[in-house]
């Protein structure tokens, strides 16, 4: 299958290079040069569970992409707040029958989608994967991961197995699911409590886990998540979701991993995406009449680390 993905740092490179090994035609999308330029000198280097390989994929910049030249499936990783533009400059790289599936953190990036996209086009779904970069054209990952993923528009649900299937074939344990939005409910809460905390406390999953104070916090928050949920016909198991959470602690697994708004803010001094993960709890709490105190400070709070870190 040819495959773009939009956004290829480093979740969108670990899939990429998946996809890439699997023997489907990829190409990278990026604005970053620094990461541009290190992957077209020495490939792209991706470190799995310790062990280095290397890929020769083609990355080029939205403004490079050739005439004539489309995809079948295009894959967005970028940053919430870049997915509009993004999506706008790539439109060359997309016809009629491109389908784009969205992997990304947060909620609600399927009306941003829509503006760019015929629905019928659109898929959406999460990851359980996990990714650093270590450097421009290095990425990292280590652990397990699955993707779930659902058609956002009736009908296309075989399109949706296929894709499903493509992303398996390459070792990335797809499925196909008939309620994406609870699984993407459910992967936020992972992001609602491990993004912001372990980036205003300075640690990996496991090192927050480890605090006394840990599982009220999750709890806290996870339920401001739940409650909002039930409003758009989600049901979300409040036990079930933070013992969800709570496996993230796992030292094993994914525990000393640090989550992507850690390396955004801490690591690499850029704002981070927690408009579109709290504080979209926050602003659909407000408009279903829900008190969402915990959500509406870790915004505040994370919003404030940017302004110190970012001065």
């Amino acid at each position: 299958m040819k495959i773009a993905i939009a956004g290829s740092g480093a979740l969108g490179s670990r899939f990429g290079f998946a996809l890439h090994q699997a023997d489907n035609e990829v190409v990278l999308i990026d604005n970053w040069v620094d990461h541009i330029n290190a992957i077209r000198e020495h490939g792209l280097k991706m470190t799995i569970d310790n062990q280095t390989h290397n890929a020769a994929i083609p990355i080029i910049t939205p403004q490079e992409i050739p005439a004539n030249v489309t995809v079948e499936l295009l894959i967005v990783f970028t940053k919430a707040m870049q997915l509009d533009q993004m999506l706008q400059d790539v439109k060359p790289i997309m016809n009629d029958n491109t389908k784009v599936l969205c992997l990304l953190n947060g909620i609600g990036h399927e009306d941003i989608i829509a503006k760019h996209v015929s629905r019928k086009n659109i898929f959406i779904g999460n990851t359980m994967w996990t990714a650093n970069l270590v450097a421009p054209g290095h990425s990292e990952s280590f652990g397990a991961g699955s993707v779930n993923l659902q058609n956002l528009a009736p009908g296309e649900e075989n399109m949706a197995i296929a894709i499903a299937d493509v992303l398996t074939e390459a070792g990335l344990n797809a499925h196909f699911t008939e309620n994406v939005h609870n699984t993407i409910y459910l992967k936020a809460c992972v992001n609602g409590t491990m993004n912001g905390l372990c980036t205003l406390l300075d640690v990996n999953m496991a090192d927050f886990g480890a605090t006394k104070d840990a599982h009220d916090m999750v709890a806290s928050i996870v339920k401001e998540f739940a409650a909002v949920a039930a409003f758009e016909n989600v049901q979300l198991d409040v036990e079930e979701a933070i013992e969800f959470v709570e496996k993230c602690y796992d030292r094993t697994t994914i525990g000393e991993h640090f989550p992507s708004m850690h390396q955004d803010l801490i690591k690499n001094h850029r704002l981070t995406e927690i408009d579109y993960i709290n504080g979209a709890i926050s602003r659909k709490g407000r408009k279903y009449g829900v008190s969402t105190p915990y959500c509406d400070f870790l915004t505040q709070l994370i919003h404030a680390k940017e302004d110190i870190i970012l001065k």
